[in-house]
């Protein structure tokens, strides 16, 4: 087996579908493709095209790319390294992200307004030390986008090299949606994020902290209520009668 490259389209309904590609000792080109899973049952080779430029065409069209894999004649995909017979997705560590934005004039202005409070406000958060991984892309993606206030199309990862602020940063655009912005969070096993930070411990995990670790950013990106604090409210009514 050799390596291919493989890319992925995360659909707004939570789905995927997988697409690799490899070039032949003989120079023609392979494609496989199919919905996410251990085997892509689709197969194509021809000649006359060059990979770089098919794989350009893809990720026009959202595909994003996974991991350069094994795939036997049968179509089902290996994990390098690994000698199971059929190792289960996810193939690396990513979350992928999806928005798509077919607002009108007034909407897209009004999200990219939202996109730059909400990077402002990332920036400012110095002392939780707080600040941005600028090799996460789709910080200037969203906002250049939003920006030319058109309808848009755009999808990512998040690796953990990234830290966790790009997907609260996402979180928050998800959890108060303008209409007609679908924003869609999955992880490699297809399945959908929620807006419930919460219910997310193995995302959190992911990210290798937990709640409380980030419970100061959440409260002021509007994903967590602040706590009450009970000591203080109570030394408020020190000097009242009842």
């Amino acid at each position: 087996m050799a390596a291919w490259r493989l890319y992925r389209h995360r659909n707004s309904d939570g789905s995927s579908k997988d697409w690799a590609v490899i070039t032949n000792p003989d120079g023609r080109i392979s494609t496989r493709w199919g919905k996410t899973a251990v085997r892509l049952p689709g197969v194509s080779t021809r000649s006359g095209v060059g990979q770089f430029d098919i794989e350009r065409e893809k990720q026009a069209k959202g595909y994003v790319f996974v991991a350069e894999v094994d795939i036997d004649s049968e179509g089902k995909v290996f994990v390098p390294g690994q000698s199971l017979p059929d190792p289960p997705l996810p193939l690396v560590g990513v979350l992928y992200w999806h928005i798509d934005c077919r607002a009108n004039t007034d909407t897209c202005v009004a999200l990219a307004i939202e996109i730059k409070r909400l990077i402002s406000d990332i920036q400012s958060l110095s002392e939780n030390k707080a600040v941005p991984d600028q090799t996460w892309e789709g910080w200037q993606q969203l906002l250049d986008l939003s920006l030319n206030a058109e309808p848009f199309v755009q999808s990512g990862q998040i690796k953990p090299v990234h830290g966790i602020l790009p997907w609260l940063f996402l979180m928050t655009l998800k959890l108060n949606p303008l209409e007609g912005v679908e924003i869609g969070i999955a992880t490699e096993s297809s399945r959908e994020v929620s807006v419930d930070l919460k219910a997310e411990e193995d995302v959190l995990d992911f990210f290798g902290t937990d709640l409380d670790s980030i419970r100061g950013v959440a409260e002021i990106l509007g994903l967590l209520k602040p706590r009450l604090n009970l000591a203080l409210a109570l030394s408020d009514t020190g000097n009242c009668w009842f």
